[in-house]
């Protein structure tokens, strides 16, 4: 026992292992920890922050994060920035590059990468204090950490490291796994990652002191977290596409290191996981990619469907995952998750005679801002993609930092960087600059998402937003027309005249390939697979304007911007969204006139299009009826309706092929 006590009185380390291990040598330790096979876990890597030019540059202390890279010394003080954005410190600080290292050492068996990875990490633990940058940073390097290690222990030939060096590591995890339970995020993705990797630790590491308590205390918080943080639709608090996934890939991480392990967990918690799923599975874009819908990036996570296939033997989720090659086709082409306020209109899913990327498909956000701080101003907003491409693109975040001469944050997070209706130049909720920052400071609009209409080649949707920060109603209808095009109507209702500005930004790949023409046929715009045309109207506008798109952090690039305007009090846009695959149709706009009682009315009242197309599929006559006031009977072409909307599709000999209003089909 005296041994004992002056083994532990001479190696304090030592205190942070359990009986027997804190016995143990540092050689023992490392021996046993190397040779255990009872614990099985898997390593999680980031293959963007991990490219092998990346991870050759860090071994020469030449870091890139965002975009953006720095030449650090060989003893870099890691407490120092060398960015205006915080964003490239947190980077460096989560360790997402130890797991690039630990897998390029396992494919090389080059010894390079694995002393840089214990260089870089024994700096760390000698010189930050455990409490530095906000606690989330440490959930993610504690995540890294323990991924990395499995490379260059658990499933090494022979250990990597040495012993000294696998017991600085060891005690530093506990640590920091201690601070975390003492210093957890309130709520949201930042407690969940947190809570992953305090499980991820008491699973990976039940050797350490404490890790039987972590165990229970991160189940049940983890239940918790699932309960509060998700919608009753299964889409996350915060209203961000991006984060909805990163929070959904944490919990499939744990459920799946449950069950290599053979760890229950509470049934809700699969519940929950499906749901969050299944919003993964509409979310996606044909071309595999989601929106990026308030902050974050336009990323894929198919993967993640994958996963959920595996875990849940879901054909559906292995359809989407394998863009129609495997699995069995979801029976719903068109999803609204109520609860959320987001809507995806999808004209079907590669089973039905048009390839899986060429499907049509259109995302509308009538989401309120969310918990947290991520949400945009952009309600009504929407995404639209098709033939393998996006076409009209919500820009994405481009980046958290404010500093420079343009406050690019401000500036893609406002009204006029979204594909919805600006007012008076203005935001939708009143966003402002409040001590260092930008803040929002004012009520976010009340919203009403009215009615969503799924019918077989027909979808309707509803939305209406009332901004605080201006006296003007904004109605959004969105009419899915045989799956092959939009009619977007935007009803404006004022008392007095104002600014009107509907935008819709396409993507980069439209940048000097886009044109525009005014006549008495219309206002059209031409870029790559779309058409975007309105019926002419004495008070509007048509400008294309320069902008920027960002799929990725840090990362703009410039796309046209359409912009659609008028000064007017109550008003009404109707525009036509077409989109082709190789040759544009033939395609013209007529806006009919509308009568009740036998006397004309305005577009602000009821509004009725005939679209006249030649495609490939044939040649068609489409009238289309939408009617802004209820209760009255109206009279357009040769129809009388008090329908809220009716299509009628007829061919080049007046017969009729389809017929669908609001009350019948």
């Amino acid at each position: 026992m005296s041994a004992v006590l002056n083994t532990l009185k001479s190696d304090p380390r030592l205190l942070t292992l359990a009986a027997p291990y804190c016995d143990m040598t540092p050689v023992a330790l490392l021996a046993y920890f190397h040779g255990r096979r009872q614990i099985r876990y898997f390593s999680v890597i980031d293959e963007e922050q991990n490219t092998p030019e990346k991870l050759d540059a860090i071994l020469r202390n030449r870091f890139e994060f965002n975009h953006e890279p720095h030449q650090l010394d060989d003893a870099f003080d890691w407490l120092n920035n060398p960015s205006s954005d915080v964003e490239w410190q947190i980077l460096l600080h989560k360790f997402y590059y130890a797991v690039g290292l630990g897998k390029r050492f396992q494919q090389t068996s080059d010894t390079c990468y694995c002393d840089k990875w214990q260089a870089l990490t024994r700096s760390w633990i000698d010189s930050v204090p455990v409490d530095f940058l906000s606690s989330d940073v440490t959930g993610r390097r504690v995540q890294n950490w323990i991924f990395a290690y499995r490379y260059f222990v658990s499933d090494a030939a022979e250990p990597a490291i040495d012993a000294d060096f696998h017991l600085d590591f060891l005690a530093s995890l506990q640590q920091q796994v201690a601070y975390l339970c003492d210093n957890l995020t309130p709520a949201r993705n930042h407690r969940t990652l947190e809570l992953y990797a305090i499980f991820l630790a008491a699973v990976v590491f039940p050797e350490l002191r404490g890790a039987d308590e972590w165990l229970g205390f991160s189940i049940g918080e983890l239940q918790r977290n699932l309960q509060t943080d998700l919608l009753p639709d299964g889409v996350h608090c915060e209203l961000s596409t991006d984060y909805h996934h990163i929070v959904l890939r944490n919990f499939l991480g744990i459920r799946r290191l449950a069950m290599l392990n053979n760890i229950e967990l509470p049934a809700d918690m699969d519940e929950a996981i499906k749901k969050a799923l299944n919003f993964c599975l509409h979310a996606h874009k044909p071309d595999g990619f989601i929106p990026a819908i308030s902050d974050g990036d336009s990323a894929n996570f198919l993967n993640l469907l994958q996963q959920g296939h595996e875990l849940y033997d879901d054909p559906a989720m292995l359809y989407v995952a394998t863009a129609g090659q495997q699995g069995q086709a979801p029976t719903e082409c068109s999803k609204t998750f109520a609860a959320s306020g987001y809507s995806i209109l999808r004209s079907g899913w590669g089973d039905q005679g048009d390839d899986y990327q060429d499907e049509r498909y259109l995302f509308f956000d009538c989401a309120p801002l969310g918990a947290g701080n991520h949400g945009h101003l952009d309600l009504l907003n929407i995404e639209v993609a098709a033939y393998g491409r996006s076409l009209i693109v919500d820009p994405g975040r481009y980046t958290y930092d404010e500093s420079g001469d343009s406050n690019w944050r401000v500036l893609f997070r406002g009204t006029g960087y979204h594909n919805t209706v600006q007012v008076d130049g203005k935001n939708q909720t009143f966003y402002a600059p409040h001590i260092r920052k930008y803040k929002i400071q004012g009520p976010e609009p009340v919203r009403e998402f009215k009615c969503a209409l799924h019918r077989p080649g027909f979808d309707y949707l509803h939305g209406i937003a009332a901004s605080h920060e201006y006296p003007v109603i904004h109605e959004r209808k969105i009419l899915f027309v045989a799956g092959e095009y939009w009619l977007i109507c935007d009803l404006l209702r004022a008392e007095h005249s104002h600014d009107y500005e509907l935008r819709f930004h396409l993507d980069a790949l439209a940048e000097q390939r886009t044109s525009m023409r005014v006549d008495a046929a219309g206002l059209r715009v031409d870029s790559p697979n779309l058409i975007i045309l309105q019926a002419p109207q004495p008070a509007t506008q048509l400008t294309l304007e320069p902008g920027f798109v960002s799929p990725s952090y840090g990362c703009k690039y410039p796309a046209p911007v359409v912009n659609f305007s008028a000064h007017a009090a109550n008003y009404c846009f109707l525009t036509v969204l077409f989109p082709y695959q190789s040759t544009p149709p033939q395609l013209t706009v007529e806006q009919l006139p509308v009568s009740q009682n036998g006397q004309t009315i305005g577009s602000t009242i009821a509004s009725a299009l005939r679209i006249h197309s030649q495609q490939a599929q044939g040649e068609f006559y489409d009238e289309l009826f939408l009617a802004h006031r209820a209760g009255l009977t109206y009279e357009f072409a040769d129809l009388q309706t008090d329908s809220a909307f009716l299509f009628r599709r007829q061919d080049s000999r007046g017969r009729i092929l389809a017929w669908l209003s609001s009350d019948k089909s």
